[in-house]
């Protein structure tokens, strides 16, 4: 098994980088990707140890971007985390993160709920401010059960203390995922117990033809049943993008989600490893991995 979308303490996961790759070999699987939000700071420590007995390990990274007023989500797999080109791109980004945390918090305390600065740098030690680390506070603070709570009343999209971000479109988060030798990967591209053939077809048909040229799909994701899986493998056969698969396992800020089966039943094959890594030699000029 499988498992190429989870976080890191560096961005808004409950877990270093060593201690998800323990996890992930105690867990039986055999690769693993680092794929932290807008930051590649846990990627070192990722993949420091030297041992055969762990799981393989591919650097990457998650970035948002926005295409007909809809968030997507892309991952970058197999890059360069010393790519000078994609730290210009994420300082951008943490900066418009810091921002957006500014403004949650003014809104938070017109609310009655007055989170620090330093309380919300603590929190995310140091990086830039995600909702989760919110949310964490608001839970240690204000007497909410958990964080689905404090997303249910207070960050959610419309709720009162929500703010949206300000993002590039699709073709600028993976052209610098490409600048940074990586390859770009859809993520969760519908949602559970919707049908979206259209909207699939809609985004694949401007996101798939170079010169932004989408490299893959991610048809395994926890949140995902049989529907889901068959639907985006047919649209990745049809569109000639290789498959991809992830918990997104967040920790204990995902505490129903586990690594590499997300609700439990979740198992994404190891032959998937291949395709990509296909994908990555052709997009980068070497020779492809059969």
């Amino acid at each position: 098994m499988i498992d190429l979308h989870i976080h890191s303490t560096a961005s808004d996961g409950t877990l270093s980088p060593e201690e998800l790759v323990r996890l992930a070999a105690q867990s039986g699987l055999t690769a693993i990707a680092l794929t932290d939000h807008d930051t590649v700071a846990g990627i070192p420590a990722f993949l420091a140890a030297v041992d055969p007995d762990l799981p393989e390990r591919i650097p990457g990274i998650e970035l948002a971007a926005t295409f007909d007023n809809r968030e997507l989500h892309f991952l970058g797999l197999f890059l360069d985390h010393t790519a000078p080109a994609l730290h210009r791109y994420l300082e951008a980004q943490q900066q418009e993160r810091r921002e957006r945390g500014d403004w949650i918090r003014r809104k938070l305390t017109s609310l009655g709920y007055p989170i620090s600065a330093a309380e919300l740098e603590e929190a995310c030690g140091g990086g830039a401010p995600g909702r989760p680390h919110f949310a964490r506070i608001l839970v240690a603070r204000y007497g909410f059960a958990d964080n689905v709570e404090v997303f249910d009343k207070l960050l959610r999209h419309g709720a009162p203390a929500y703010v949206p971000r300000r993002l590039p479109d699709p073709a600028t988060a993976i052209a610098a995922i490409h600048a940074a030798g990586g390859i770009a990967v859809w993520a969760h591209p519908v949602y559970r117990q919707r049908r979206e053939t259209a909207w699939l077809r809609r985004v694949l048909n401007k996101l798939v033809p170079e010169p932004v040229g989408l490299d893959a799909i991610e048809g395994y994701y926890s949140l995902f049943g049989p529907e889901e899986t068959r639907l985006v493998t047919e649209m990745a056969e049809k569109y000639g993008l290789a498959l991809s698969g992830g918990s997104d396992f967040h920790g204990a800020n995902t505490p129903k989600l586990a690594i590499g089966t997300g609700g439990g039943k979740m198992l994404i094959p190891d032959e998937l490893l291949a395709g990509l890594k296909q994908k990555h030699a052709l997009r980068h000029g070497g020779k492809p991995e059969l």
